[in-house]
């Protein structure tokens, strides 16, 4: 998996144990949704 893709997104944040955002699973999200996700959540 690449740094920065959408699939790398998805496992840091299932890693830090966030697997919803308003009630949707955070696999159905655009990838620049999911970064700043990530970086709000660091």
């Amino acid at each position: 998996m690449h740094i920065g893709s959408k699939g790398w997104y998805v496992e840091k944040l299932k890693e830090k144990g966030i697997r919803y955002l308003e009630g949707r699973k955070i696999e159905r999200y655009k990838t620049h949704i999911l970064a700043n996700m990530y970086n709000e959540n660091k």
